[in-house]
């Protein structure tokens, strides 16, 4: 007999059978595990599949390339958390040198309490970011699912409340950015190699000066026809970091060196992300061809860049012998 529960449920009652059919009969009924067991398996696979020390070059590859994506993600969730910080500082006049707040960067009025808990959640990713880099796994996971859970109470609220102007292009940000990100997590595991803390918490400042900074003084100048949405930016900053790390991917594929090229899969991850988000919003734009073409734009600058590192990210994968474990990334 076997069971017609598909995936890791059916696979656990399949690993019951007993072969007497009454006693498999009630296993299939009532058998079914529990979400503890259930999340036991879930937690095995990614072990496995999101390797760590001593796993195979595929999976080893795979789990470092997750694990950079996440805490790439965490970086700019941080960034946008200190910079929310920044105008809640300036709105309050706490830096006296500082000139009246704009117009152009106040928040859109929100009811109730929802405006602390918004400030609460992005400044939350700043230690989440903080925790993951310094190796406090578990609280890094328990804080960014609270911080997702609340995110996703305020869109269900402002989704029945019709206070999202383009629901498509939000809740995949969401899906993508925000609740992925946080199962991903899970390769985080005790068998995944530590981070390297310095490159990651010097690169919080840095990113924050290069992207946050220039945006929020666009706003402020009331600049904002120069600046591209938030899939837009994301794509330009994803293609960025291809370009930055092109030169050394295309090095290492020209001396045929075995280097692990981990952080090129990071970044084609980070790439289909971007461009699936940058592909779902166009519709928001259907009725204005100058924003269509735009968002076309960034699509084409994302693939080429992306393309330069694709290759060294195919070679990740490369079934040799695992590295050995060192710091993230490599």
């Amino acid at each position: 007999m076997k069971s017609s529960l598909p995936g890791v449920p059916g696979a656990f009652l399949d690993s019951r059978v007993t072969g007497d059919e009454g006693e498999d009969e009630y296993v299939f009924e009532f058998g079914r595990p529990g979400w503890a067991e259930v999340a036991s398996v879930a937690g095995l696979a990614a072990r496995l599949y999101l390797g760590g020390a001593g796993a195979p070059r595929r999976y080893f590859a795979w789990g470092q390339a997750v694990r950079g994506a996440v805490l790439a993600v965490a970086l700019v969730h941080a960034s946008q958390g200190l910079g929310d910080l920044t105008v809640l500082a300036w709105r309050r006049h706490q830096g006296a040198w500082l000139p009246a707040l704009p117009a152009s960067l106040a928040a859109p009025a929100l009811n109730g309490a929802w405006p602390v808990v918004t400030n609460a959640v992005d400044s939350a990713w700043i230690i989440v970011f903080a925790a993951l880099v310094l190796g406090h796994r578990r609280m890094a996971r328990a804080i960014a699912a609270l911080a997702v859970a609340a995110d996703l109470v305020f869109l269900l609220q402002a989704q029945v409340a019709g206070l999202l102007p383009r629901p498509s292009g939000t809740w995949s940000s969401f899906i993508l950015f925000d609740l992925a990100p946080v199962l991903a997590m899970a390769a985080f595991h005790r068998d995944a190699p530590p981070t390297a803390p310095r490159p990651w918490l010097l690169a919080l400042p840095g990113y924050y000066l290069l992207v946050p900074v220039p945006v929020m003084a666009l706003q402020a100048a009331s600049q904002q026809a120069w600046l591209p949405d938030s899939a837009g930016l994301g794509c330009l900053v994803v293609s960025l970091a291809c370009l930055a790390h092109a030169p050394r991917a295309l090095s290492r594929r020209a001396a045929g060196a075995a280097g692990p090229g981990t952080w090129s899969l990071a970044l084609t991850l980070l790439a289909a992300a971007v461009g699936a988000w940058r592909v779902i919003t166009l519709g928001s734009y259907v009725h204005d061809p100058h924003l269509v073409k735009v968002s076309l734009a960034e699509l084409l600058i994302l693939a080429a860049a992306v393309a330069l590192v694709i290759p060294d990210a195919a070679r990740a994968q490369a079934p040799v012998p695992a590295p050995p474990s060192q710091p993230y990334p490599g």
